[in-house]
């Protein structure tokens, strides 16, 4: 199975594909958008802002190809942490900027109270509360950590495309499932033993293992 992680600037691409290797997958890193039309499925890791995001993803051609890909062929994506963020109409980073559109929501600052220990960003393991026990989270108990570096979040229009949540001085999605669409907002590529839990199920999700 041809599984393409894209490389638009704004990932860790290196830790991404490493930890794919480790549960079996041999994935290949796409710097031009016409490697996608051959994809079995695709990868949008990143790091960093919203708009930068976005910016790298329009110069370097991925927009029109990651909607043929995803929204009119069907193709599996799994989205990572900003790749989870710019699947939104829209994110309010560094002021108003429109997103891919591929889930209704909107990214935003977490909202902390201002009385409270929690600062952003919001940085290191935290624990889940899984909604759904299967697809991402087979066989991943409620309550498992996962690494998160991130200070904005998805606040879906839909509350069943959120798959798990996550709190940090509020409650936020921690992931999203609708569909061939999955994202995580933490880094399964830094979450030890359950973040390669999770990429073996997503794999198993997409028929790649």
């Amino acid at each position: 199975m041809n599984i393409v992680v894209i490389d638009y600037g704004m990932g860790n691409l290196g830790s991404v594909c490493n930890a794919l290797a480790a549960v079996g997958a041999v994935p290949e890193v796409a710097a031009r958008p016409e490697a996608l039309a051959g994809a079995d499925a695709v990868i949008l890791p990143g790091v960093g802002a919203f708009a930068a995001g976005m910016d790298n993803l329009r110069e370097r051609g991925f927009i029109p190809a990651l909607r043929q890909a995803v929204l009119e062929r069907g193709k599996p994506f799994l989205g990572i942490c900003l790749g989870m963020q710019l699947l939104a109409d829209s994110g309010s980073e560094h002021g108003e900027h429109a997103g891919l559109g591929f889930v209704a929501g909107r990214v935003e600052r977490l909202a902390l109270p201002a009385s409270g220990d929690c600062r952003l960003p919001h940085i290191g393991w935290n624990d889940l509360k899984i909604r759904r026990h299967d697809g991402l989270y087979a066989d991943i108990p409620d309550g498992e950590n996962f690494y998160f570096v991130h200070s904005y979040a998805f606040n879906a229009a839909d509350p069943a495309v959120v798959s798990a949540t996550c709190e940090h001085g509020v409650e936020f999605s921690a992931s999203l499932e609708a569909g061939n669409l999955s994202a995580v907002q933490f880094h399964p590529e830094k979450s030890h033993k359950a973040g390669l839990k999770l990429l073996g199920n997503w794999l198993n999700k997409v028929g790649a293992a």
